[in-house]
């Protein structure tokens, strides 16, 4: 096949009339699988807090256990008789520890007032939805 049959092959296919069926059913699924918000393309389900604060506290919890190795570690290099190799490892890895814990806990306590404050915003929009589909439908 040439280079100019291929595109006259394609202008037969885009000129039926299944081809013109097809094109928005393909253009509406290619944006509902692009699309990131939830809100806009699933109906709203009421979930518990554990679903909705599970990431949060997961990431604090990992982040106080890496916090409490690192305080752990740093204690032992600085109380321990070892030698200078040992002793410059540890005195390596508790800092990183410290930083890496502290880090993740951080992120987890910062994390849930945004969440409080989507939750507050998707409260809000829904009421205002409700509002506008009721004076809009009468």
């Amino acid at each position: 096949m040439t280079m100019e049959a291929l595109p006259k092959a394609l202008e037969v296919d885009e000129k039926s009339p299944e081809s013109k069926d097809l094109l928005p059913s393909q253009t509406a699924s290619s944006l509902c699988i692009s699309s990131r918000s939830e809100s806009v393309w699933t109906t709203t389900s009421p979930r518990s807090n554990w679903e909705i604060y599970r990431k949060p506290i997961v990431i604090m919890s990992v982040g106080g256990a890496i916090l409490l190795f690192g305080v752990v570690i740093t204690c032992l290099a600085y109380t321990l008789k070892l030698g200078d190799n040992s002793l410059k490892v540890l005195k390596m890895i508790g800092p990183a520890f410290l930083s890496l814990g502290l880090m993740m806990l951080v992120c987890g306590l910062v994390w849930v007032p945004i969440i409080k404050k989507k939750q507050k915003q998707r409260q809000k929009s829904v009421f205002f939805q409700t509002l506008k589909s009721f004076f809009l439908n009468r």
